[in-house]
């Protein structure tokens, strides 16, 4: 009897047997397509600018191009440049300003300066990230680090500085911006987009830009159903126990509704540029963050407003009117308790029984 070769069978001649280099290299590109696949816009641009200012600061400081695994040394040497401290001579840091001006000068810097910590942490964060994903040693990870971070953190929280955070709309900042919203092609869009925003759970500002048609569902004279296919905690894999699905009603229904027939969208993203009253493609989510600005300005409202404000704001509404936390949770999907007790707690606050015992 004939036997038959099969895909396993050892006897195949080696030119047709994958060799484990081979194999690893595949693996290598297919675990690079999937992380570039998986990551959302907003971190791939945000990886990859801390990256470019690593560079552009190691070739700066020490005249010499950043090639990982990255020292120790110069990890510190990075820390020190760019955290201040406390001197005689006030606050401090070790970044040279002929090195401060190349930087601002090639676009890696806004402006002169030490940056916030949160921003210096985030670097050192992504640098990390590299030499795990390339698994080398990694010295983010070093307890000398580890430390200078922590204490860095300590001692600015002893400054009295603080986490800077957006405003948020809550009920009346959110009327008083609908207010400012007329007729016109924008002026609908814009009503729109704050209501979908705020009362479908304080939507992200990505979540708002990748709204489409087909995962609206209209289910009454003044009601929609969103399904929410494009989240934050969809993308990272996090089985959550709330629906997809986001209720959106009355005041909130009609607004989408004039502007989807003043728009004439029948298919495609919900929330599109306007050019010259024509409709274009649809608005990025830093425009998202540019119409709840313009309207919070033209509002006459004071604070520092942004497209996270609509999130907060739900979140806070709800602790006012006492709404229960699972069903805020439901709507905005957080993952934890910690992330979203802060904002439901600044709501409830002026509720506090125990700020009334001498009523």
């Amino acid at each position: 009897m004939k036997h038959k070769r099969t895909s396993t069978d050892l006897s195949a001649p080696a030119s047709s047997l994958v060799l484990p280099e081979q194999l690893a290299q595949q693996a290598a590109d297919a675990v690079r397509e999937l992380l570039a696949e998986a990551a959302a816009a907003n971190t791939t641009r945000s990886y990859a600018a801390a990256l470019r200012y690593w560079a552009g600061w190691h070739q700066a400081r020490f005249g010499m191009e950043l090639t990982l695994p990255v020292t120790e040394t110069v990890v510190i040497q990075f820390l020190v440049d760019h955290i201040q401290r406390k001197s005689k001579a006030g606050l401090v840091s070790e970044l040279p300003p002929a090195v401060d001006q190349v930087l601002v000068a090639s676009g890696l810097k806004a402006k002169l300066g030490p940056p916030k910590l949160a921003t210096v942490t985030q670097r050192v964060a992504v640098l990390s990230t590299a030499h795990k994903l390339k698994r080398l040693t990694n010295p983010c990870e070093l307890a000398t680090v580890r430390t200078l971070l922590s204490r860095a953190r300590r001692a600015a929280v002893k400054r009295g500085e603080r986490p800077t955070k957006k405003t948020a709309i809550t009920r009346p900042e959110l009327e008083a911006m609908l207010a400012t919203c007329d007729d016109s092609l924008e002026g609908l869009r814009d009503r729109a987009l704050l209501c979908f925003g705020f009362a479908s759970g304080g939507r992200r500002r990505s979540e708002i830009a990748a709204a489409d048609l087909c995962d609206l569902r209209k289910t009454g004279d003044d009601s929609y159903i969103y399904r929410l296919e494009f989240s934050k905690t969809q993308q990272a894999g996090v089985k959550v126990d709330s629906t997809p699905d986001k209720p959106i009603l009355g005041r909130s229904a009609q607004a989408l509704a004039a502007w989807l027939e003043a728009a004439g969208i029948r298919e495609g993203a919900i929330f599109r540029r306007i050019w010259k009253n024509r409709i274009g493609p649809a608005l990025l989510p830093g425009s998202v963050a540019s119409v709840v600005k313009r309207r919070a300005i033209m509002a006459g409202l004071n604070g520092d407003f942004g497209a996270h404000s609509l999130r907060s704001g739900f979140v806070t509404e709800a602790g006012k009117q006492g709404v229960p936390l699972p069903a805020v949770m439901a709507m905005t999907e957080h993952r934890s308790v910690a992330s979203v007790i802060g904002y439901f707690q600044a709501g409830q606050v002026e509720e506090n029984p125990a700020a009334r015992l001498l009523k």
